[in-house]
Protein backbone atom coordinates (compact mmCIF):
# COMPACT_ATOMS: atom_id res chain seq x y z
CA UNK A 1 0.00 0.00 0.00
CA UNK A 2 1.70 3.41 -0.74
CA UNK A 3 1.62 6.35 1.67
CA UNK A 4 -1.54 8.15 1.07
CA UNK A 5 -0.02 11.54 3.83
CA UNK A 6 -0.97 14.48 1.90
CA UNK A 7 1.34 16.94 0.76
CA UNK A 8 2.20 19.51 -1.44
CA UNK A 9 5.73 18.08 -2.11
CA UNK A 10 3.92 15.45 -4.20
CA UNK A 11 3.74 16.63 -7.71
CA UNK A 12 0.38 14.86 -7.69
CA UNK A 13 -0.84 17.34 -4.88
CA UNK A 14 -1.87 20.91 -5.95
CA UNK A 15 -4.05 23.51 -4.26
CA UNK A 16 -7.52 24.45 -4.53
CA UNK A 17 -9.85 27.36 -4.39
CA UNK A 18 -13.15 26.40 -3.50
CA UNK A 19 -12.84 26.44 0.49
CA UNK A 20 -12.95 28.65 3.75
CA UNK A 21 -12.10 28.94 6.88
CA UNK A 22 -14.62 28.23 9.86
CA UNK A 23 -14.60 30.18 13.22
CA UNK A 24 -13.53 26.56 15.26
CA UNK A 25 -10.04 26.65 13.35
CA UNK A 26 -11.40 23.74 10.84
CA UNK A 27 -11.43 24.58 6.55
CA UNK A 28 -14.33 23.70 4.67
CA UNK A 29 -14.42 22.49 1.29
CA UNK A 30 -17.19 24.37 -0.77
CA UNK A 31 -17.24 22.31 -4.05
CA UNK A 32 -20.44 20.46 -3.20
CA UNK A 33 -23.02 20.44 -0.92
CA UNK A 34 -21.04 17.71 1.65
CA UNK A 35 -19.20 20.41 3.23
CA UNK A 36 -16.79 18.02 4.57
CA UNK A 37 -15.05 20.69 7.58
CA UNK A 38 -11.35 19.33 8.03
CA UNK A 39 -8.55 19.28 10.71
CA UNK A 40 -5.54 19.13 8.93
CA UNK A 41 -4.08 16.26 7.44
CA UNK A 42 -7.66 15.33 7.32
CA UNK A 43 -9.26 13.69 3.87
CA UNK A 44 -12.89 14.67 2.61
CA UNK A 45 -15.68 11.97 1.71
CA UNK A 46 -14.16 11.94 -1.55
CA UNK A 47 -10.79 10.53 -0.57
CA UNK A 48 -8.95 12.67 -3.16
CA UNK A 49 -9.48 16.78 -1.68
CA UNK A 50 -8.15 17.05 1.79
CA UNK A 51 -6.20 20.21 3.94
CA UNK A 52 -2.85 19.95 4.12
CA UNK A 53 -0.80 23.54 4.73
CA UNK A 54 -4.18 25.54 6.19
CA UNK A 55 -5.80 24.52 2.93
CA UNK A 56 -7.39 22.70 0.45
CA UNK A 57 -5.67 20.22 -1.94
CA UNK A 58 -6.52 17.86 -4.90
CA UNK A 59 -4.24 14.47 -4.01
CA UNK A 60 -5.20 13.27 -7.70
CA UNK A 61 -4.20 15.70 -10.12
CA UNK A 62 -2.35 14.06 -13.09
CA UNK A 63 -3.53 11.02 -12.16
CA UNK A 64 -5.97 7.98 -12.85
CA UNK A 65 -7.52 4.37 -12.15
CA UNK A 66 -7.14 3.88 -16.08
CA UNK A 67 -7.67 4.45 -20.03
CA UNK A 68 -10.10 3.36 -22.59
CA UNK A 69 -10.99 4.56 -26.15
CA UNK A 70 -14.97 3.87 -25.63
CA UNK A 71 -17.68 4.64 -27.97
CA UNK A 72 -19.52 7.74 -27.14
CA UNK A 73 -22.82 6.51 -27.16
CA UNK A 74 -21.26 3.99 -24.21
CA UNK A 75 -21.34 7.59 -21.96
CA UNK A 76 -23.93 7.36 -22.52
CA UNK A 77 -24.50 10.50 -25.74
CA UNK A 78 -26.79 9.60 -28.17
CA UNK A 79 -27.08 13.18 -29.72
CA UNK A 80 -23.59 14.47 -29.63
CA UNK A 81 -20.97 13.01 -32.02
CA UNK A 82 -22.79 10.12 -33.12
CA UNK A 83 -20.64 7.10 -33.95
CA UNK A 84 -17.45 9.02 -32.31
CA UNK A 85 -15.03 7.90 -30.14
CA UNK A 86 -14.36 9.18 -26.68
CA UNK A 87 -11.10 8.42 -24.54
CA UNK A 88 -12.43 7.85 -20.91
CA UNK A 89 -10.98 8.18 -18.11
CA UNK A 90 -11.53 8.74 -13.95
CA UNK A 91 -9.12 9.15 -10.97
CA UNK A 92 -10.80 7.42 -7.45
CA UNK A 93 -13.02 8.26 -5.12
CA UNK A 94 -16.52 10.02 -4.80
CA UNK A 95 -18.58 11.94 -3.19
CA UNK A 96 -21.96 10.49 -3.29
CA UNK A 97 -21.86 7.05 -1.46
CA UNK A 98 -24.41 4.63 -3.59
CA UNK A 99 -24.39 1.40 -1.88
CA UNK A 100 -25.56 0.17 -5.14
CA UNK A 101 -22.51 1.82 -7.09
CA UNK A 102 -21.84 -0.08 -10.11
CA UNK A 103 -17.87 1.08 -10.26
CA UNK A 104 -17.53 0.74 -6.79
CA UNK A 105 -13.83 -0.50 -6.65
CA UNK A 106 -12.44 2.60 -8.14
CA UNK A 107 -15.16 5.37 -6.62
CA UNK A 108 -14.42 3.90 -3.21
CA UNK A 109 -11.16 3.33 -3.40
CA UNK A 110 -9.44 4.51 -0.54
CA UNK A 111 -5.55 3.11 -1.61
CA UNK A 112 -3.62 6.42 -3.46
CA UNK A 113 -2.17 2.83 -5.74
CA UNK A 114 -5.53 2.55 -7.40
CA UNK A 115 -4.40 5.76 -9.02
CA UNK A 116 -2.00 3.82 -11.49
CA UNK A 117 -1.82 6.04 -14.16
CA UNK A 118 -0.70 9.30 -14.98
CA UNK A 119 -0.80 11.85 -17.45
CA UNK A 120 -0.38 15.80 -18.05
CA UNK A 121 -3.10 17.76 -19.79
CA UNK A 122 -1.31 17.99 -22.60
CA UNK A 123 -0.18 14.16 -22.56
CA UNK A 124 -3.84 13.44 -22.96
CA UNK A 125 -5.28 15.70 -25.32
CA UNK A 126 -2.40 14.85 -27.66
CA UNK A 127 -3.22 11.11 -27.31
CA UNK A 128 -6.63 11.71 -27.78
CA UNK A 129 -5.70 13.55 -30.74
CA UNK A 130 -3.10 10.53 -32.01
CA UNK A 131 -5.95 7.95 -31.31
CA UNK A 132 -8.75 9.88 -33.60
CA UNK A 133 -10.63 10.74 -30.71
CA UNK A 134 -13.58 13.29 -31.05
CA UNK A 135 -13.19 14.23 -27.28
CA UNK A 136 -12.40 13.22 -23.84
CA UNK A 137 -14.92 11.67 -21.34
CA UNK A 138 -14.10 12.30 -17.44
CA UNK A 139 -15.77 9.18 -16.26
CA UNK A 140 -15.71 5.75 -14.12
CA UNK A 141 -16.05 7.90 -11.16
CA UNK A 142 -17.78 11.95 -10.53
CA UNK A 143 -15.47 14.68 -11.78
CA UNK A 144 -16.80 16.68 -9.88
CA UNK A 145 -13.97 15.46 -7.04
CA UNK A 146 -11.13 16.25 -9.62
CA UNK A 147 -12.44 19.48 -11.16
CA UNK A 148 -8.74 21.03 -11.56
CA UNK A 149 -7.28 18.28 -13.32
CA UNK A 150 -10.64 17.77 -15.65
CA UNK A 151 -10.64 21.43 -16.56
CA UNK A 152 -6.88 21.73 -17.36
CA UNK A 153 -7.54 18.59 -19.70
CA UNK A 154 -10.46 20.08 -20.78
CA UNK A 155 -8.93 23.34 -22.10
CA UNK A 156 -5.44 20.91 -23.53
CA UNK A 157 -8.21 19.47 -25.72
CA UNK A 158 -9.84 22.41 -27.02
CA UNK A 159 -6.62 23.82 -28.23
CA UNK A 160 -6.92 20.67 -30.40
CA UNK A 161 -10.28 20.77 -31.61
CA UNK A 162 -11.00 18.23 -29.13
CA UNK A 163 -14.17 18.55 -27.27
CA UNK A 164 -14.89 17.72 -23.37
CA UNK A 165 -17.34 15.17 -21.96
CA UNK A 166 -18.25 15.15 -17.89
CA UNK A 167 -19.83 12.21 -16.59
CA UNK A 168 -21.22 13.17 -13.33
CA UNK A 169 -24.10 12.79 -10.65
CA UNK A 170 -24.46 16.56 -10.26
CA UNK A 171 -24.44 17.11 -6.49
CA UNK A 172 -21.79 20.38 -6.93
CA UNK A 173 -22.12 23.76 -5.12
CA UNK A 174 -23.28 26.64 -7.57
CA UNK A 175 -19.94 28.82 -7.96
CA UNK A 176 -17.73 25.85 -8.44
CA UNK A 177 -20.85 24.32 -11.35
CA UNK A 178 -20.59 27.57 -13.30
CA UNK A 179 -16.55 27.31 -13.20
CA UNK A 180 -16.74 23.90 -13.84
CA UNK A 181 -19.08 24.10 -16.88
CA UNK A 182 -17.16 27.07 -18.74
CA UNK A 183 -14.96 23.98 -19.78
CA UNK A 184 -17.46 21.25 -20.68
CA UNK A 185 -19.08 20.63 -23.62
CA UNK A 186 -21.65 17.85 -22.78
CA UNK A 187 -22.31 15.84 -20.11
CA UNK A 188 -24.43 12.86 -18.91
CA UNK A 189 -26.08 13.22 -15.50
CA UNK A 190 -27.11 10.31 -13.41
CA UNK A 191 -30.53 11.16 -11.90
CA UNK A 192 -30.37 8.18 -9.91
CA UNK A 193 -34.33 8.35 -8.94
CA UNK A 194 -37.13 10.81 -8.12
CA UNK A 195 -37.85 10.46 -4.80
CA UNK A 196 -36.17 12.51 -1.58
CA UNK A 197 -36.03 8.94 0.56
CA UNK A 198 -33.86 7.24 -2.02
CA UNK A 199 -31.17 9.74 -2.43
CA UNK A 200 -31.07 10.82 1.74
CA UNK A 201 -30.69 6.71 1.95
CA UNK A 202 -28.98 5.09 -0.53
CA UNK A 203 -26.75 7.36 -2.04
CA UNK A 204 -26.78 9.62 1.01
CA UNK A 205 -27.05 13.16 -1.02
CA UNK A 206 -29.95 15.76 -1.99
CA UNK A 207 -32.13 15.09 -5.14
CA UNK A 208 -32.80 19.11 -5.26
CA UNK A 209 -29.47 19.84 -5.85
CA UNK A 210 -29.27 17.69 -8.53
CA UNK A 211 -32.19 18.81 -9.86
CA UNK A 212 -31.23 22.51 -9.72
CA UNK A 213 -27.84 21.17 -11.55
CA UNK A 214 -30.09 20.02 -14.56
CA UNK A 215 -32.17 23.22 -14.81
CA UNK A 216 -29.02 25.30 -14.69
CA UNK A 217 -27.40 23.31 -17.71
CA UNK A 218 -30.14 23.57 -20.11
CA UNK A 219 -31.02 27.11 -18.61
CA UNK A 220 -27.54 29.11 -17.91
CA UNK A 221 -25.22 27.07 -20.25
CA UNK A 222 -24.95 25.85 -23.70
CA UNK A 223 -23.58 22.52 -23.12
CA UNK A 224 -25.16 19.33 -24.39
CA UNK A 225 -26.30 16.67 -21.66
CA UNK A 226 -28.38 14.03 -21.52
CA UNK A 227 -29.63 12.38 -18.59
CA UNK A 228 -29.31 8.73 -17.18
CA UNK A 229 -31.93 7.44 -14.59
CA UNK A 230 -30.46 3.27 -13.45
CA UNK A 231 -33.64 1.73 -12.76
CA UNK A 232 -33.25 -0.70 -9.76
CA UNK A 233 -35.90 -3.16 -8.93
CA UNK A 234 -38.31 -2.33 -6.00
CA UNK A 235 -36.20 1.05 -5.15
CA UNK A 236 -36.93 3.43 -7.68
CA UNK A 237 -38.88 1.61 -10.75
CA UNK A 238 -42.45 1.94 -9.74
CA UNK A 239 -45.03 3.77 -12.62
CA UNK A 240 -45.92 6.38 -10.36
CA UNK A 241 -42.11 7.41 -9.73
CA UNK A 242 -41.55 7.03 -13.29
CA UNK A 243 -44.41 9.25 -14.40
CA UNK A 244 -43.15 12.19 -11.89
CA UNK A 245 -39.66 11.83 -12.76
CA UNK A 246 -40.35 12.11 -17.27
CA UNK A 247 -43.08 14.92 -16.19
CA UNK A 248 -40.82 17.30 -14.19
CA UNK A 249 -38.39 16.85 -17.30
CA UNK A 250 -40.91 18.03 -19.45
CA UNK A 251 -41.56 20.83 -17.57
CA UNK A 252 -38.52 22.31 -16.56
CA UNK A 253 -36.15 21.08 -19.05
CA UNK A 254 -38.17 20.64 -22.48
CA UNK A 255 -39.18 17.77 -24.31
CA UNK A 256 -35.90 17.07 -26.29
CA UNK A 257 -33.38 16.19 -23.03
CA UNK A 258 -32.71 12.89 -24.27
CA UNK A 259 -33.18 10.40 -21.40
CA UNK A 260 -31.78 6.97 -20.61
CA UNK A 261 -32.86 3.86 -18.62
CA UNK A 262 -30.36 1.10 -17.99
CA UNK A 263 -30.25 -2.02 -16.68
CA UNK A 264 -28.91 -2.57 -12.36
CA UNK A 265 -26.85 -5.79 -11.81
CA UNK A 266 -26.23 -6.19 -8.40
CA UNK A 267 -22.78 -5.15 -7.05
CA UNK A 268 -21.12 -3.19 -3.89
CA UNK A 269 -23.40 -3.31 -0.78
CA UNK A 270 -26.41 -4.36 -2.70
CA UNK A 271 -25.67 -7.88 -3.42
CA UNK A 272 -29.23 -9.00 -2.68
CA UNK A 273 -31.44 -7.46 -5.41
CA UNK A 274 -31.86 -8.91 -8.55
CA UNK A 275 -31.10 -7.43 -12.15
CA UNK A 276 -33.35 -4.89 -13.55
CA UNK A 277 -35.77 -7.10 -16.33
CA UNK A 278 -35.51 -5.94 -19.98
CA UNK A 279 -39.27 -5.23 -19.57
CA UNK A 280 -39.37 -2.46 -17.06
CA UNK A 281 -36.60 -0.62 -19.05
CA UNK A 282 -39.35 -1.15 -21.67
CA UNK A 283 -42.22 -0.10 -19.16
CA UNK A 284 -40.22 2.79 -18.11
CA UNK A 285 -39.55 3.66 -21.81
CA UNK A 286 -42.77 4.07 -22.80
CA UNK A 287 -44.20 5.55 -20.12
CA UNK A 288 -41.38 8.50 -20.52
CA UNK A 289 -42.18 8.52 -24.11
CA UNK A 290 -46.34 9.08 -23.27
CA UNK A 291 -45.22 12.23 -20.98
CA UNK A 292 -44.09 13.79 -24.01
CA UNK A 293 -40.26 13.29 -23.69
CA UNK A 294 -39.15 12.82 -27.82
CA UNK A 295 -35.91 10.78 -26.81
CA UNK A 296 -36.03 8.16 -24.69
CA UNK A 297 -33.58 5.02 -24.69
CA UNK A 298 -32.79 1.43 -22.74
CA UNK A 299 -29.24 1.03 -22.29
CA UNK A 300 -27.20 -2.03 -20.65
CA UNK A 301 -29.85 -4.79 -22.38
CA UNK A 302 -30.27 -5.62 -25.71
CA UNK A 303 -32.99 -3.78 -27.12
CA UNK A 304 -32.50 -2.36 -30.66
CA UNK A 305 -36.15 -0.63 -30.58
CA UNK A 306 -35.12 1.38 -27.42
CA UNK A 307 -31.49 2.40 -28.62
CA UNK A 308 -33.09 3.79 -32.15
CA UNK A 309 -33.54 7.52 -32.53
CA UNK A 310 -36.98 8.27 -34.35
CA UNK A 311 -37.55 12.01 -35.83
CA UNK A 312 -40.65 13.89 -34.05
CA UNK A 313 -41.37 15.21 -37.51
CA UNK A 314 -41.85 11.98 -39.60
CA UNK A 315 -41.80 9.22 -37.32
CA UNK A 316 -38.87 7.46 -39.19
CA UNK A 317 -35.99 5.66 -37.57
CA UNK A 318 -33.51 8.55 -38.30
CA UNK A 319 -30.68 6.52 -36.32
CA UNK A 320 -30.83 2.63 -35.88
CA UNK A 321 -28.67 1.45 -33.35
CA UNK A 322 -27.89 -2.13 -32.12
CA UNK A 323 -26.02 -1.99 -29.21
CA UNK A 324 -23.24 0.79 -29.83
CA UNK A 325 -23.28 0.11 -33.11
CA UNK A 326 -24.62 2.61 -36.04
CA UNK A 327 -26.35 0.16 -38.24
CA UNK A 328 -28.39 3.03 -40.20
CA UNK A 329 -28.26 6.71 -39.96
CA UNK A 330 -30.58 9.40 -41.81
CA UNK A 331 -29.21 12.30 -40.58
CA UNK A 332 -27.45 15.11 -42.45
CA UNK A 333 -24.56 16.69 -41.52
CA UNK A 334 -26.06 18.92 -39.84
CA UNK A 335 -28.25 16.42 -37.49
CA UNK A 336 -31.26 17.10 -39.58
CA UNK A 337 -33.76 14.00 -40.69
CA UNK A 338 -33.17 13.30 -44.23
CA UNK A 339 -36.83 12.28 -44.78
CA UNK A 340 -38.59 15.47 -43.61
CA UNK A 341 -36.25 17.89 -42.90
CA UNK A 342 -36.90 18.08 -39.22
CA UNK A 343 -33.70 19.37 -36.52
CA UNK A 344 -32.90 16.84 -34.17
CA UNK A 345 -31.51 18.10 -31.22
CA UNK A 346 -27.52 17.14 -30.65
CA UNK A 347 -24.05 18.51 -31.57
CA UNK A 348 -23.53 16.95 -35.31
CA UNK A 349 -20.77 18.28 -37.68
CA UNK A 350 -20.51 15.80 -40.22
CA UNK A 351 -20.78 11.99 -41.37
CA UNK A 352 -21.40 10.23 -38.29
CA UNK A 353 -18.35 8.27 -36.55
CA UNK A 354 -17.14 4.16 -36.85
CA UNK A 355 -16.31 3.28 -34.24
CA UNK A 356 -18.84 0.78 -33.26
CA UNK A 357 -18.60 -1.22 -30.33
CA UNK A 358 -14.70 -1.18 -29.99
CA UNK A 359 -12.84 -0.83 -26.09
CA UNK A 360 -10.01 0.08 -26.66
CA UNK A 361 -7.16 0.12 -23.01
CA UNK A 362 -5.10 2.81 -23.60
CA UNK A 363 -1.55 2.69 -21.72
CA UNK A 364 0.27 6.61 -21.13
CA UNK A 365 3.75 6.24 -20.44
CA UNK A 366 4.38 10.17 -20.02
CA UNK A 367 4.25 11.20 -16.67
CA UNK A 368 2.95 14.90 -15.07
Amino acid sequence: MADDTLSLADPYTVPTRHWHELPDGRIQCDVCPRACKLHEGQRGLCFVRGRVDDQIVLASYGRSSGFCVDPVEKKPLNHFLPGSSVLSFGTAGCNLACRFCQNWDISKSREIDTLSGAASPESLAATAERLGCRSVAFTYNDPVIFMEYGMDVADACHEKGIKAIAVSAGFMNPVPRAEFYQHMDAANIDLKAFTDEFYEKITFSKLGVVLDTLRYLRHETDVWFEITTLLIPGYNDSDSELAEESAWLVENLGPDVPLHFSAFHPDFKMMDVPHTPPSTLSRARRIALDHGLRYVYTGNVHDPAGQTTHCPGCGSAAVVRDWYAINDYQLTDTGACRRCGHQLPGVYDGPHGTWGMRRLPVHILEAV
